[in-house]
């Protein structure tokens, strides 16, 4: 009998054969799938690393930079990650290296060496403008699982070995004028002293402390403004180091550590007359430097008024070259060069022969006045008092002296034109005007009115509005004379909040005037809407929530003396401005224009004293509330306003101002001005 077992029977050829082929294969497999994961971890890795690089690169974070680059490219160079972030701090700084754009990274292996490669392009802006765009490239070596970049000086620029240096010289161009109309200057070129640090006569330790603090002393600076300059990355042993500005007159002390150069400087010829409009300039700051990197110790700035606005016009182009040298002073490449552009010059509307003669008439006030050419916007006057020392601040004033311009009460510094006030009865024309176009005001029409105060009805409760003179009936033009705060209250009232609220919206509440001055726009009310009796009765008058600084009152007033029209303001001759609209017909315009000559004319007029001009004035007052009086007899405080234009030519108008007044004090106080307006045309 045959037996079945199948013990120790060999599996077929074939079957064998399959088996090892699969194990093989899985083990390929594993192999292969291996080396892919691999490979992928090790692009993404690089990846990373030169993305970590470039991010730090164009936020010039040197030191984050430092972290991801490889130790023994920098050993091979004698250099360290610090010394590494101090290069590029030294060089980019020093060059006013700013805004890096970073373009075209791309991270590729070696097929040869299988050695990840990097390359980039970099775009910047330095102190002379904008470099011409650089290419770069290095290798990136693998530590441990990680990748680092290859680093060598090459990297800061192209050809730069690391003995090499880099050089810049500057050269500034002449700041542009500031003219008048005429050509004047209301800025230009003075000579002064620059005062500047020369770190290598300064000694080191506590020698160099010592004498820090007597230049602190002596100059009125801080020890810590001077150790921000002296940290400047462009800053040698030798060099000099402007930290201040003096007067060409200006006594010169000896001091340690201090040199002097004579240089030019800018110079205000109506200083206080003008200084609220042109402003003053001054040294760049370290904060200025760090907010714009283009610029560098010793550049003359704006700091306030249209020397701040146009700065950039007004600075031009600075011309220069920057340099590689070699470590032996040799010229190896130029990496940027250009011309030098002066600045240029801005042309103001301004008259300055009358901004001046209007500052000495407020002299002593807290006022304003603005004077236009109501036919073409054009502002010839900008006046604000008091007002401060426009060279002082441009030479460099001291803390004390600039503290005590702070702590006045009088606020020197505010430019009194371009804030807000309630403009009076001086916007009553405005009030007519609507009232006249809306049929509400009939020009010979009167009003009874009894007495000096008056309300609609009880449901007013206390609030009564008041005039100044008791007179038993007025119609509109000896509501202007009189200036009748009952008459336009009641006829606002008539024409009520809509018609009224239509009427100033053809004007310019809400608008920005497009000047280069900093302003609030005009407004009706806190709220914009005139949403009670009270409101809109007070507002008729000129009080309630109004706010109109002295340049928009004079604005909103130009139709009344050019025929209907209201024009838009110009500072500088080759401004645009929007084109003319009119809030007010020609015909309610002149009805208003000949109630205003009256105003003046006539003895009883609220504008009488302007009569001794030898020209025909249509002129209109204001005197705005500021506070109510706390007692009974008490009088309430308020500002004077004083619109006034010329009725014949319409070669001028004017708006003063004067706080803490009444407008008859405005009248005396700008009265002689008005009297030779005709020798400024």
């Amino acid at each position: 009998m045959r037996n079945s077992s199948t013990k120790g029977k060999k599996l077929p050829t074939w079957a064998t054969i399959s088996i090892i082929v699969a194990v093989i294969a899985l083990i390929g497999g594993g192999v292969i799938g291996y080396t892919a994961w691999s490979a992928a971890r090790d692009e993404e890795a690089a990846q990373a690393t030169a993305d970590t690089f470039i991010a730090a690169l164009e936020k010039q974070d040197y030191t984050a930079m430092s972290q991801v680059v490889s130790e023994e490219s920098l050993t091979a160079i004698d250099y360290t990650r610090e010394s590494m972030s101090e290069r590029y701090t030294t060089v980019y700084g020093g060059i006013g290296a700013a805004e890096l754009d970073i373009s075209d990274l791309a991270v590729t292996q070696n097929e040869e060496t299988d050695q990840y490669e990097i390359a980039y392009t970099v775009n910047m802006e330095t102190a002379l403008g904008e470099l011409e765009e650089k290419q770069y490239e290095t290798t990136l070596s693998k530590v441990d699982s990680d990748y680092q970049v290859d680093w060598n000086t090459q990297l800061i620029f192209p050809d730069m070995e690391p003995t090499d240096k880099i050089s810049i010289v500057k050269t500034a161009g002449e700041r542009g004028e500031i003219l008048d109309k005429d050509g004047s200057p209301l800025a230009t070129k003075g000579i002064s002293w620059q005062v500047g640090l020369q770190p290598v006569a300064l000694g080191e330790g506590d020698q160099r402390t010592t004498n820090l603090e007597e230049i602190a002393e002596t100059y009125d600076v801080t020890v810590e403004e001077l150790t921000s300059l002296l940290e400047q990355g462009w800053v040698t042993p030798e060099s000099f180091v402007p930290f201040k500005l003096l007067a060409q007159d200006a006594e010169l002390p000896q001091v340690t550590g201090v040199l002097y150069q004579e240089t030019t400087n800018r110079t205000y010829p109506l200083n206080e007359a003008a200084a609220h409009l042109i402003g003053y300039v001054g040294d760049a700051s370290a904060e200025d430097i760090e907010e714009n990197p283009t610029l560098s110790s010793g550049d003359l700035i704006g700091k306030s008024g249209l020397e701040a606005t146009y700065d950039e016009r007004l600075r031009g182009q600075k011309g220069g070259r920057i340099e590689i040298q070699t470590s032996d002073d040799e010229l190896k490449m130029v990496l940027q060069e250009t011309e030098v552009e002066d600045g240029e010059d801005i042309t103001l509307t301004i008259d300055a022969d009358m901004q001046q003669a209007a500052y000495d008439q407020l002299t002593g006030e807290q006022g304003s006045a603005v004077f236009m050419n109501p036919t073409d916007g054009s502002l010839l006057a900008l006046v604000s008092t008091p007002s401060y020392d426009a060279n002082g601040m441009s030479n460099g004033i001291s803390s004390e002296d600039y503290q005590a311009y702070v702590d006045d009460p009088a606020s020197p510094f505010l430019a009194r034109y371009a804030s807000g006030y309630a403009p009076g009865s001086t916007f009553k024309v405005i009030t007519a005007g609507i009232g006249l176009d809306s049929g509400t005001i009939i020009p010979e029409e009167t009003q009874a009115i009894d007495g000096l105060s008056w309300q609609k009805d009880a449901s007013w409760g206390d609030y009564r509005v008041t005039r100044v003179t008791d007179v038993p009936s007025v119609n509109l033009a000896d509501a202007f004379a009189y200036s009748d705060n009952i008459y336009f209250a009641r006829e606002a009232l008539e024409m009520g909040q809509e018609v009224y609220e239509a009427g100033l919206s053809r004007y310019i509440f809400g608008e920005d005037l497009k000047l280069p001055i900093a302003m609030n726009p005009a407004q009706i009310s806190n709220s914009g809407t005139l949403n009670s009796e009270g409101n809109l009765a007070d507002t008729a008058f000129g009080q309630g929530e109004l706010l109109l600084n002295p340049i928009q009152q004079a604005v909103s007033y130009t139709p009344f003396a050019n025929g209907g029209n209201l024009v838009y303001p110009k500072l500088t001759a080759d401004q645009e401005t929007a084109e003319s609209k009119e809030p007010v017909t020609p015909e309610s315009a002149a009805i208003i224009k000949e109630d205003l000559i009256q105003a003046v004319e006539k003895e009883y007029g609220s504008s009488h004293k302007l009569a001794v001009i030898d020209q025909q004035i249509a002129a209109k007052t204001g005197t705005a509330e500021t506070t109510e009086a706390e007692t009974e007899g008490e009088d309430a405080e308020t500002n004077g306003f004083l619109l006034a234009f010329d009725a014949e030519n319409s070669d001028y108008l004017m708006l003063a101002m004067i706080e803490g007044e009444s407008s008859g004090s405005v009248i005396d106080t700008m009265l002689p001005m008005l009297e030779k307006m005709d020798t400024f045309q």
